[in-house]
């Protein structure tokens, strides 16, 4: 059980039915604060089956405060062929600017470090924008270390479709 109380109030727990609009609203601000505000493509719709359908593949966690969700951490199970463990991929941590420095970002990533220590996971990954320093600086401070020799490559959109028709 992940719900736990945290400072002014709020609760973390893992999201439930009726998050959505919520959830959808702190992606939105995430891609507000990545410069990306025309990006975002989900739906209400999308994240209830997404997580709340017959196959869940994508987890949250969430912060709650004063009947509101201000923070979320949103993940997905992994697997490491090295270690022969799954492992935890943080998609998105977000928390409300007016919200921040109550500690709420760590309570969503040590949530997820205890879902790796529960189930003998052997890794919490995620990928940070290189010119985002108040996330690094906080990402170093819990002891996450860069994966520097690793370059993220993303296949999408017409290329995709055509590599996929081979």
């Amino acid at each position: 059980m992940i719900a736990r109380d945290l400072a002014d109030g709020a609760v973390l727990r893992a999201a439930r039915p009726g998050d959505e609009p919520g959830i959808l609203a702190c992606i939105q601000g995430l891609a507000d604060y990545e410069r990306e505000p025309d990006a975002v493509e989900n739906t209400v719709e999308a994240l209830a089956h997404t997580l709340f359908g017959p196959e869940p593949r994508a987890f949250t966690h969430v912060v709650e405060r004063e009947g509101e969700i201000v923070g979320i951490a949103i993940w997905f199970v992994t697997y490491s062929t090295w270690t022969g463990r799954h492992g935890i991929w943080l998609e998105d941590l977000f928390v409300y600017d007016g919200e921040r420095g109550r500690g709420y970002g760590k309570a969503l990533i040590a949530s997820l470090a205890a879902v790796c220590v529960e189930r003998g996971y052997s890794r919490l990954e995620w990928t940070v924008l290189d010119w985002n320093a108040p996330s690094i600086a906080f990402y170093r401070s819990i002891g996450a270390i860069p994966m520097d020799d690793w370059t993220t490559q993303r296949l999408v959109g017409d290329d995709l479709e055509t590599l996929a028709r081979g």
